[in-house]
Order: C-alpha cells, then sequence, then structure tokens
C-alpha cells in the first residue's frame, strides 16, 4: 500500500450522503500517518469542479498541474469522509499557496463543533 502525505491529492471511492454510491473522485489527504498506519485509513476532503454551485469553506485550487487535475477544481472543505487508503492513487499535491486556507476553513469548522459540544 502506498503512503500517503497531508496535502496528496488522491483519486478515491467517495461517499455520497444522499445516495448509497461512490464514485471515484479526486479528494485530499488531510490525515494520513498514525491513521494510516495502524488503520490503514485516511481523513480525506473532497475536490470537485469549480462550476458547481460554491459553498462556504470552498477554497479554489490555484495550480491544477502541481495538484494533478484536469480542469479547475475547489477543495469543498465541508465535505470529509474517512477512506481506505488501498483504495486511494496519488495524483499530485495541493499547492504551498492554498494550503494555509484550507487549514483556516477546517481549523474554523473544529473549533465551532468543539463549541457546540460544551
Amino acid at each position: 500500500m502506498p503512503a500517503f502525505e497531508a496535502w496528496d491529492v488522491i483519486k478515491v471511492p467517495f461517499p455520497y450522503t444522499d445516495r448509497p454510491v461512490r464514485q471515484r473522485r479526486p479528494a485530499l489527504v488531510v490525515s494520513a500517518n498514525d491513521l494510516q498506519t495502524a488503520h490503514g485509513l485516511l481523513w480525506v476532503v473532497m475536490v470537485t469542479s469549480a462550476e458547481n454551485r460554491g459553498w462556504l469553506g470552498d477554497v479554489g485550487v490555484s495550480d491544477l498541474a502541481h495538484a494533478g487535475l484536469p480542469a479547475q477544481s475547489v477543495v469543498r472543505t465541508a465535505k470529509i469522509a474517512t477512506i481506505e487508503a488501498k483504495d486511494a492513487e496519488r495524483l499530485g499535491s495541493l499547492p504551498l499557496a492554498d494550503r494555509l486556507a484550507v487549514e483556516n476553513c477546517i481549523l474554523g469548522e473544529l473549533a465551532r463543533a468543539k463549541q457546540e459540544l460544551l
């Protein structure tokens, strides 16, 4: 099984919340390390076409070639999933310029979720 790192852009069977199918699509690894080593899992967020209706928390991908993506795309930070690493194929990596924006969106949502738990 290949080893993946945070910020890798991969292709995986991504689950849908509104239908019982999976489709191979790009995703961004947001956590690997111990999760992959111990359980063979990755936490990923969806990458989708920039042509789709925008969502709060979408982050545009500034360098498609570096990310290994064929068309204008956004990281949809609101759609997170746990994927088996063995099903993933590396396409590229998220450009450095986009990483801070993705990190801020995810950390902001985690902070709001933590407040709900308290």
